[in-house]
């Protein structure tokens, strides 16, 4: 039974295999429920793995079980990893590290990150920093160039401020994936130079501007 987990490419061919029986799974997982986050379904459904990937979801995996095949019955529920869409890690008071530790062993396999806050104390330095670690972990984390730092200009004194320059560099490292939470949207729609042209080199290198919103009045 082969655990390790390869590239789709070097496998494709015995996850079909095993999908179609004509291979053993390396483990099938018997009788959970899995919630199908598309339908919005809970689905007793069954999973066939081979080579660390998921080669069959559906109502009967028996037929993928071999000899040497692990199974593991199952009642409780089968989930999809779980993505955190928007988040802040240095809220934690950990580093990436240290919060990819707490949050894996409960189904957190990907997260977005902005660390802006770091940015607000170290600059362009903080955030290479959280970058460069996040990249080291076993989960996905995405990280968003802060676009404002200070986040109210005028309003606060920090150890930093974020400019377009910052982010043209920022926008060339391999794990950035755009630009963060645009949190001064009066300067966008007034026109601020700064504003503009931070979201023209995200632009520029085919990266995702980050919007934010005023939130609405429920009072």
């Amino acid at each position: 039974m082969d655990n390790s987990f390869r590239a789709w490419s070097e496998c494709a061919a015995d996850l079909v295999a095993v999908a179609a029986g004509r291979r053993p799974a390396d483990l099938v997982i018997l009788g959970g429920q899995l919630a199908n986050v598309h339908s919005r379904e809970i689905l007793r459904w069954d999973v066939a793995i081979s080579a660390g990937r998921f080669a069959y979801v559906g109502p009967d995996a028996s037929y993928c079980i071999g000899p040497e095949t692990k199974v593991l019955r199952w009642s409780g529920y089968v989930i999809p990893g779980l993505c955190d869409g928007h988040m802040h890690v240095e809220s934690s008071m950990l580093t990436p590290a240290e919060f990819a530790r707490a949050v894996i062993p409960h189904g957190t396999t990907t997260m977005f990150t902005d660390p802006h806050e770091i940015a607000n104390v170290m600059g362009l330095a903080g955030v290479k920093l959280m970058h460069d670690e996040g990249l080291m972990q076993p989960v996905n984390i995405f990280t968003q160039m802060p676009s404002c730092a200070p986040s109210a200009p005028g309003l606060e004194t920090t150890g930093y401020e974020i400019c377009a320059e910052d982010v043209a560099e920022a926008m060339q490292w391999p794990g950035i994936i755009g630009l963060g939470e645009m949190m001064n949207f009066p300067g966008v729609v007034n026109g601020d130079p700064q504003m503009l042209a931070e979201m023209a080199a995200t632009a520029r290198a085919g990266k995702t501007i980050g919007g934010h919103y005023a939130s609405p009045d429920l009072g």
